[in-house]
């Protein structure tokens, strides 16, 4: 009988650390960038970046890796997006050419950047 209970927890541990691996997979994606662009007053080179976000809810705060090194942070908002689209891409606006949203291709949600990332959000619905 000891061994069954034991099993068991065993088996849920094993679940509940596979359903938090997936969850934090959830909050990673990538971005390349053909020229440079400004990320919270940072200016980004063109190049491949790794993007992490973390927080709860909509709001979350945006890490911007190059390889292991994070380059540039940013606060943003989890929008949703009507269609998934095909491919990852970075939206830029201005003649600053400052980062204002990020898609990832196959996933329904974006991320829209900076602290007026409220108002992206409501334009990209």
């Amino acid at each position: 009988m000891k061994s069954q209970n034991i099993l068991k927890s065993l088996i849920l541990g094993v679940a509940l650390l596979l359903a938090t691996g997936a969850f934090a997979e959830t909050n990673k994606g990538s971005m390349q960038l053909s020229n440079a662009v400004t990320v919270a007053g940072k200016q980004l080179p063109a190049g491949d970046y790794s993007v992490k976000w973390e927080g709860t809810g909509s709001n979350v705060q945006v890490s911007f890796l190059q390889g292991k090194k994070v380059v540039a942070t940013a606060p943003a908002r989890l929008i949703d997006l009507s269609q998934k689209p095909d491919n990852d891409s970075a939206v830029v606006k201005g003649d600053a050419r400052e980062l204002s949203e990020i898609h990832f291709g196959g996933k329904k949600y974006a991320l829209a950047i900076g602290s007026d990332s409220g108002d992206a959000a409501g334009s990209s619905k």
